[in-house]
């Protein structure tokens, strides 16, 4: 106030100074009465409650952090048909091998097929078409397989195959799956099963052979009736290995006979 009282006759200098004052922080810098403020009770400070949790709040990210192979479980758990099982697949991100591919090779042949084959991971042909088992190593399989009476194309369940990968991604370089890769796609691999419910299954090649068996060594198994997923299973050497070791297609003829007695 002193300031103030000091140049009262000079208005502009005491609104000059009065702004001054202002700018220094001073909050009333004027009133219509005189205030005593050591008469005013001290009024009490009032904190905000706290915040209420959110029943929508995100947890933290740790809790947020999944295993991608539980994530698959629950993916493709929830697949009722295999239509369903292609969507989910086919908007699986989890794992890297989708990065680099062109397409999500699911299946082909007839989905009601008493057979079905578990092939390794698609090839560069396949990646570009969209289908499992397309190039030479295919068209051997389909030649193989006409021996015994057996089409991909056949409408009928008794004379038809069903084809699918482990792998719906084309590995870089046509390398093998990595173990890790396997069973992230596991789960979808047993679902399709079950949605196909084939009578037996044959495995071509180590990678199908690990999935569903937890074992490896394809040269050692073929041949040789097992069981997984409550199914028949045969082990066969894959396409691509007859094709370099021709001499081996005798072992992978007898493995087409006793799939063929096996069929009844």
């Amino acid at each position: 106030m002193g300031i103030v009282q000091d140049i009262a006759g000079d208005w502009e200098a005491a609104l000059a100074a009065l702004a001054w004052q202002v700018e220094l922080g001073l909050t009333d810098p004027c009133g219509e009465a005189p205030v005593d403020r050591f008469a005013l009770e001290a009024a009490p400070v009032r904190m905000p409650p706290p915040a209420a949790a959110s029943p929508t709040a995100p947890p933290p990210v740790a809790a947020v952090a999944d295993d991608p192979v539980a994530v698959a479980q629950t993916v493709a758990g929830r697949a009722t048909s295999l239509d369903a099982l292609r969507e989910a697949l086919a908007g699986f991100d989890l794992c890297e091998l989708k990065k680099g591919a062109r397409n999500t090779v699911f299946a082909d042949g007839n989905p009601t097929a008493r057979v079905l084959i578990l092939g390794e991971a698609p090839g560069r042909d396949e990646d570009v078409e969209g289908r499992p088992f397309v190039g030479r190593a295919g068209q051997l399989l389909d030649r193989m397989f006409a021996a015994i009476g057996l089409s991909r194309i056949s409408p009928d369940p008794a004379t038809a195959l069903y084809i699918t990968n482990v792998m719906p991604w084309r590995p870089p370089g046509n390398r093998d799956p990595e173990p890790a890769e396997i069973a992230l796609m596991r789960p979808f691999v047993e679902r399709h099963i079950a949605l196909a419910d084939p009578d037996l299954i044959v495995v071509m090649g180590n990678t199908p052979l690990l999935a569903l068996t937890g074992q490896k060594g394809i040269l050692r198994a073929r041949g040789t009736w097992t069981e997984a997923l409550g199914k028949p299973l045969m082990p066969m050497t894959h396409p691509a290995y007859l094709l370099r070791n021709p001499i081996a297609k005798r072992e992978a003829w007898a493995d087409l006979l006793a799939i063929r007695d096996r069929l009844g």
